[in-house]
């Protein structure tokens, strides 16, 4: 499935990039998280679709907009 991927604070600095465009095996949420979580190793993070949190058991569809998103702090 083709998405266009976003990522934010330490998830682009971890990667080494703020955005790019992969086609992944994943249909969920949870697999997507599974799917980053050896190459973010200890980093929590949340995902956004098409700019509205997205939770575990959501789909995914072709051409979606995901953001994976680190904790932010502020104050």
């Amino acid at each position: 499935m083709i998405l266009k991927l976003n990522y934010f604070g330490q998830i682009a600095q971890m990667l080494h990039k703020e955005e790019e465009v992969l086609d992944l095996p994943v249909t969920t949420i949870r697999e997507l998280k599974s799917y980053y979580a050896e190459k973010l190793q200890t980093i929590p993070f949340s995902v956004a679709v098409n700019q509205q949190l997205a939770g575990e058991t959501d789909q995914l569809n072709e051409n979606d907009e995901v953001a994976l998103l680190p904790p932010f702090a502020g104050g």
